[in-house]
């Protein structure tokens, strides 16, 4: 795995590392050795389920494999398009075999009050506009993004580009991509609670993290 040559790199340089952020399953893919099952792209069948609507993809792989469907984001296209070709190729998608970790890890996640999480939400995407990511979406259609290919990349792509097909205004636009953001953060946030060893923190408590941390190196 790339992502343990990154990491024994940082340590036989004597440093600590840290993975913050990213989508719940890539930090459990590290911190538990996830395999994932090998199997190839199929580019026909992709092209074939890329013109399918998401509550079609949905119908699809709950046919195919219903327990996987329980715990997939239904509104990830790319995941439910990889969860169907694994289920065709395979007859279901196969349960997740862990490795053994050969690291010791603490995993600390920072909770907030959900009118915090909102407010933070909602800056952050303000800045975001003044950085200029409205342009950054034109310059990328114009060079051939389509926006069909922006759709399907999901939350700010979907709507920046009905925001620039003017299917949708400017106001519109920031309230339909906060709420969906917000709707992301809750899932994620679902995901990371099921784990019951990541020990939860108020940001304001950065010495008690601090001790947390200490305590791991201090082994």
């Amino acid at each position: 795995m790339q992502t343990e040559k990154i990491i024994d790199n940082i340590i036989t340089r004597g440093k600590l590392p840290i993975i913050c952020g990213g989508t719940g399953f890539y930090i459990q893919s590290i911190v538990d050795r996830i395999i994932l099952p090998n199997v190839a792209p199929n580019k026909n069948l992709r092209k074939k389920l890329e013109k399918k609507t998401l509550s079609q993809l949905v119908l699809m792989l709950k046919k195919l494999d219903p327990k996987r469907l329980k715990n997939i984001d239904v509104k990830n296209k790319v995941r439910l398009i990889r969860a169907i070709e694994i289920a065709k190729s395979l007859g279901s998608v196969p349960k997740i075999k862990r490795g053994e970790s050969k690291y010791e890890i603490l995993q600390i996640g920072l909770r907030l009050e959900d009118r915090k999480s909102k407010s933070k939400i909602h800056n952050r995407l303000l800045t975001r506009l003044k950085q200029g990511m409205l342009n950054e979406a034109k310059k990328l259609h114009k060079k051939g993004l389509s926006y069909k290919r922006m759709r399907e990349l999901g939350l700010e792509y979907k709507f920046l580009a009905d925001y620039l097909e003017k299917k949708i205004n400017k106001k519109d636009f920031i309230e339909k991509l906060e709420k969906e953001i917000w709707q992301y953060t809750k899932r994620q946030i679902t995901w990371f609670k099921r784990d019951k060893r990541i020990k939860w923190f108020d940001p304001s408590e950065s010495k008690v993290i601090e001790k947390e941390i200490h305590r791991l190196l201090n082994n």
